[in-house]
């Protein structure tokens, strides 16, 4: 994971660069596995809204990295790394559940007085801040025309998913507002400030021991914001919404959060964060099915513009690959 040149111990998250050297190629199982870690975190504002309906937003928080922590404890002892953590790793593990304590409250305040199609698609507004980050901070990605290019198409996929749900507001559930979206965008800025902590932390931390203290250090400042700012609704507790808190614990903040610190271990941040182009239309998706969100005909066009980015951004020529002959 260490190279001669700190060019090259880079990346952090957000767009495909020139590769570099330290870093593998994702092969059809790594693909695989980061598409199917994207395609279930585009179902979490839906599962999220589900949940909302029965809990306030920061109490629906503190459940779901709740029941993370339990997974990562069973994923810990099934995989042999250490529970426990040293001072500095104590610290350093606080610090990325305070990042992700404040990015999960403002998502989920932010989707309960908006909607999932909104909250799917600004969220991931965060590949920007990273790319923003690695580009002309960190300078540790240079971009080749056509990863550019993808980039640029793969943002106005986005852009796109927003006007379309912008253009028709009507739900069978929800309703976006401008408040909710304003706090959806600083959630998507705040977890492009956490992925790269993460990518930083897993050099010096085992990623899995790394999740579980970050899940329970994030459940503990979730629960304390619910007991300081929130009232229970005093609504019944539906199946809906225990499909949803054990789906948004287990699944997407245990899971989801393994594959992608085990993914980051072997390829380049950029490499697999790219992929979350994919979660706005899965989510857009999953909206419309589950919450009513409504459709627009300019979902195909950014399909299609999401498609063309990401097989852009990921493409490199077999002559810049590692060991390329």
């Amino acid at each position: 994971m260490t190279s001669s040149k700190p060019l090259q111990d880079s990346s952090s998250s957000g767009l495909q660069a020139v590769e570099l050297p330290t870093r593998q190629p994702m092969g059809p199982v790594s693909v695989s596995l980061a598409l199917l870690s994207v395609v279930l975190w585009g179902g979490t504002a839906v599962a999220n809204q589900y949940a909302i309906d029965v809990y306030p937003p920061f109490f629906v928080g503190g459940i779901r990295f709740g029941l993370a922590a339990i997974f990562m404890v069973v994923w810990c002892s099934i995989a042999g790394t250490p529970i426990f953590l040293s001072g500095r790793q104590l610290w350093v593990a606080f610090i990325l559940g305070a990042l992700m304590s404040v990015q999960i409250s403002t998502f989920n305040y932010g989707t309960s007085i908006s909607n999932a199609s909104h909250a799917t698609v600004l969220v991931n507004s965060y590949v920007f801040w990273v790319a923003a980050y690695e580009s002309f901070i960190a300078r540790t990605i240079r971009l080749q025309w056509s990863q550019t290019v993808g980039l640029i198409l793969a943002g106005a996929g986005v852009c796109v998913l927003v006007f379309a749900a912008e253009g028709h507001q009507d739900s069978a559930m929800d309703q976006p507002t401008l408040r909710g979206d304003l706090v959806l965008a600083l959630s998507g800025l705040t977890l492009g400030v956490k992925i790269i902590a993460v990518k930083w932390a897993t050099r010096t931390v085992p990623p899995s021991s790394l999740i579980l203290w970050h899940d329970l250090f994030g459940a503990g400042l979730l629960f304390l914001f619910s007991g300081l700012w929130e009232t229970q609704s005093g609504n019944p507790l539906t199946w809906q919404a225990v499909v949803a808190l054990l789906f948004g614990g287990f699944i997407i903040s245990g899971l989801c959060f393994v594959l992608n610190a085990q993914l980051l271990q072997k390829h380049g941040a950029s490499q697999v964060s790219v992929f979350s182009f994919v979660t706005p239309i899965c989510g857009i998706l999953l909206a419309w099915a589950f919450r009513g969100d409504q459709l627009s005909p300019w979902l195909i066009v950014s399909g299609l513009f999401v498609a063309a980015g990401i097989f852009l951004v990921n493409y490199v020529k077999k002559s810049d690959l590692p060991n390329a002959t």
